[in-house]
This record gives C-alpha cells, structure tokens and sequence, in this order.
C-alpha cells in the first residue's frame, strides 16, 4: 500500500514539475520581443521542444505554403520582412492511426493591424497575439512529456501582421486553403484569417476526433467578459460543460458566448463567400467566431476560445502587463480527460 502511495506521489510531482516548466517556457515565449520572436522563431522554438520530449515537428516555410495553398496565412503575412511559416507538431503513441485531438493556434508574433493601423497607446503589447499558438505548443510539449496516451497533431499558424507596399488592403479579395474566398473588411482582423487556414487544413488532413483552436482574437470578448474568463464558442453541450467545469477547477475559466444564426448575416459578402469583419461595434467575439466556424465543415466537436482578455494582462509578478501562462491547465486537463476513457 505505502508503495503504490509513494509511486502515485512521485507521479503527481512530477506532472506537478512538468506543468509549471511548461506554463513558464510559454509565459517567456508571449513575453518575449517581435523583433527576436519572428514566425521562424517559433518554428524554431518547436523543432527545439520536439527533439527534447520526442515528438514530431514540421515547419511549412514560405514555399510550401504556397504550393499547399496556406492561402490567406500568406496574405496576413504580406507585408512583413519576416516570413510567415505553419507549425505541426505531432504527438500520436496510440497503434491507431486515428487523431483524439487537434489544436489550433494563432500565432501572430506582432500584430500593427496591418493597413487598418492600431492605435499607438497600447501598441507594444501585440507581440502577446501569439498567446494561442504558445498554448498549443506549450500543451503537446506537456503531453509528449507526460506520455498520455493519445493521439495529438497540434497546427500553429504563424505570421507577423505589418504595413508594406505589399501588405493585404482592406477591400481585396482572398483566397483560402479551404478554396472559400474572403473579402477583407479590415486588416486587423487578421487572426481568423491565419486560423481559417489552420482550421481547414485540420478537417481536411487530419480528421480529428476533437477540434479546438484557441486565439487572442477580439477586444470584444474583454469588453464583454473583462480579464477574468475566456470566451467560449461551441455547439457541442457536453464539450461546453466539460471544459467549463476542467476551467473552475483550474481556475482557468471560460464562458460559453451565443453563436445564433441570426449573426450570420452580418459576414455576408457580395463579391466573395465570406467577409472576414462585420463592421459592427455589437457581438464582435461572436462574429469572429462565426467566421471561423465557416471554416470547420460543420465538425460535430469543435470548440473555439477567444483568449484574449486572459492570455496577457496585469499580475503581480511584473511591473508591466505580462504573460499570464492560461490555457495550459485547461487544456491538458481536457485532454487528460479523453485520455483516460
């Protein structure tokens, strides 16, 4: 009895030591500057992470973006020096060829707002709208190391968002690995844009069981849910109520947010299938995610969480606003939990 005790003890401080290495590398990841932070760092920051918890790891690179047709990835990637790249990471130990979970992550390593420009006041904090991308990199990393047994593909979707003679207009129309076209409204909705991408191409290559894509996509959701949850978009109750629950007992909360139809008439284009911004100042988290949804084929479990007001914020460990290191928890928790079924 005393040795099954210890071993569980071990176990438990271990995972225990594992998590918080993990949360910490991400926090430095979100914390760390644009100009070092570029999308072939976080390609780099992968490869790294893959060859120490061994799993896999492939970077699309400009190139092979192109010929695959990571289509509206490279129009937000436009007018940067700094190319934009896709990172899969794989963890799969099951026999079964089968995929449990995919995760997507918005991965935007600055984010100017491209021709529609932010305003100034705040603008040194957009090297934090990679925060989806570190928590999907952060939590195969976790799992790898935990050796939980299930199949993860994690797809980060990486590009900086700046103003060139070549960057994307608002008014051009785009295309999309999915082959939707896009008619932008504004460049500085540009996360779903990268994650439409990432979206499609799970659904397509990968057909996992469980999609989930988390991005730092809207000053919606903070208007609506201030900096203490995370929206949540689904129509799947039972993924609802289990991540909600996992989110308390982390105390990495999340709020479930409408996506009623009647929304949807708000993305109409008239010159291409989709358009990526309402123009409305109401309901904006949940436009976002209707767009987004436009490309999962309808997939029975998809979530999206807008962790916008949660990822990045005030703490009492930096004197400025910092990393927070959310989603980890809440993620390997869920995972956890399809793992043990």
């Amino acid at each position: 009895m005393s040795f099954s005790a210890s071993k569980n003890l071990k176990n438990i401080l271990e995972e225990g030591s594992y998590t918080g290495e993990t949360i910490n590398k991400i926090k430095a990841l979100v914390d760390a500057p644009p100009n070092i932070k570029t999308p072939e760092y976080l390609g780099d920051w992968a490869i790294k992470s893959a060859k120490k918890a061994d799993y896999k790891c492939t970077v699309l690179k400009h190139k092979e973006l192109k010929k695959q047709g990571f289509d509206a990835v490279l129009s937000v990637g436009k007018g940067s020096v700094n190319k934009p790249v896709v990172i899969i990471t794989e963890y799969t130990p099951k026999t079964t060829k089968k995929v449990d979970i995919a995760l997507v992550g918005k991965g935007i390593t600055f984010d100017s707002g491209g021709l529609s420009i932010k305003p100034s006041t705040n603008l040194h904090y957009m090297k934090s709208d990679m925060g989806g991308a570190a928590v999907v990199l952060g939590v195969v990393e976790l799992v790898a190391k935990l050796r939980l047994n299930i199949n993860i593909v994690g797809i980060v979707c990486s590009a900086e968002n700046a103003v060139d003679a070549e960057s994307y207009r608002p008014g051009d129309v785009i295309n999309s690995y999915s082959g939707k076209t896009i008619e932008i409204i504004d460049t500085d909705a540009e996360g779903r844009l990268v994650l439409a991408d990432g979206l499609s191409y799970a659904v397509k290559n990968i057909k996992p069981e469980y999609l989930i894509d988390l991005a730092t996509l809207t000053g919606s959701v903070v208007r609506t849910l201030g900096y203490e949850a995370a929206g949540m978009f689904t129509h799947n109750q039972d993924m609802a109520s289990t991540m909600s629950d996992i989110g308390y007992k982390v105390h990495e909360r999340v709020w479930q947010l409408p996506m009623f139809e009647e929304y949807k008439t708000d993305l109409h284009s008239d010159i291409a299938d989709i358009r990526n911004f309402s123009g409305k100042p109401l309901a904006g988290a949940t436009n976002a995610a209707q767009f987004l949804e436009s490309f999962t084929e309808e997939h029975k479990n998809w979530m999206h969480l807008d962790i916008a007001g949660v990822s990045f914020g005030s703490s009492p460990y930096a004197k400025m606003k910092s990393a927070s290191g959310y989603g980890i928890q809440l993620i390997t928790e869920f995972i956890k939990k399809k793992a043990s079924k």
